[in-house]
């Protein structure tokens, strides 16, 4: 669900994004799905991909029945444009997806719905009836983050779990002069800027809790901010539950 605001404290500065309010972001029972796109720039066949991410801003079920992350990799950069979002770890997290099914390629555009490969259709992502567990997400003005994971079941004692934090920037425009995109202007929405993953402490019994500092980005020129927080089982990929949503201050629009 969209996030509630709480008194304002002090400020935490994200590049040129302030965080000036507490903020906090929560699951809901049901399964919230991640949404994942690998993409790039120089990829002919990813502005529309890219476009329907785009779109999802407008949907009811953003935040409350799905999170969208649009991962840059960078191995199309060698056909003469250089993509600013690409990094290295978004390239492995794909072909770690590609090893999981048993593929020996990876391919954009690839949309990626917990885990599994996934074909995006005309309409939104529909919300998921699956009992998830509660995830909560508490951001505050100085940037501190403070995590809390119910499962839907009891924990066994042998289970571990970690959270993925990710940074989100939308309203971007790159006018693209080399490649396979020569000549177009590219609008970037719900990009990943900075991820970082955190371990639970082994210990919590059924209800997990970790605190760590929200991550930082080198891109500063993003119109909006979000953020992407899901958790997994030490180790693995799958997303067992998500939250999100926009960084206040925030231009939507």
């Amino acid at each position: 669900m969209r996030p509630f605001l709480f008194l304002l404290a002090a400020t935490f500065t994200m590049g040129t994004a302030v965080v000036a309010a507490d903020q906090r972001f929560s699951s809901g029972p049901n399964r919230v799905s991640l949404i994942e796109l690998y993409t790039s720039e120089g990829c002919s066949s990813c502005p529309p991909a890219e476009r329907w991410v785009a779109s999802l801003r407008d949907a009811p079920g953003l935040w409350r029945d799905f999170v969208p992350v649009a991962f840059h990799v960078n191995y199309w950069d060698h056909l003469g444009w250089r993509d600013r979002f690409a990094a290295k770890e978004f390239t492995q997290r794909e072909h770690a997806y590609a090893a999981k099914w048993a593929s020996n390629s990876v391919y954009t555009p690839c949309f990626v719905r917990d885990g599994a490969e996934w074909r995006a259709s005309s309409r939104p992502p529909q919300p998921s009836s699956e009992k998830a567990g509660a995830l909560s997400v508490a951001v505050a003005g100085n940037g501190a983050v403070q995590v809390e994971f119910s499962p839907a079941a009891p924990r066994k004692t042998s289970e571990a779990f970690e959270v993925h934090v990710a940074i989100l920037g939308g309203g971007f425009a790159s006018k693209v002069t080399a490649g396979e995109n020569r000549g177009e202007t590219l609008r970037q929405e719900f990009v990943a800027l900075a991820l970082e993953t955190h371990p639970f402490p082994a210990l919590g019994g059924d209800r997990l809790r970790t605190e760590f500092v929200l991550p930082r980005s080198s891109i500063t020129d993003a119109t909006r901010r979000a953020i992407a927080v899901w958790v997994t089982r030490r180790g693995e990929l799958v997303s067992l539950q998500t939250t999100g949503g926009w960084l206040e201050p925030s231009e939507r629009n």
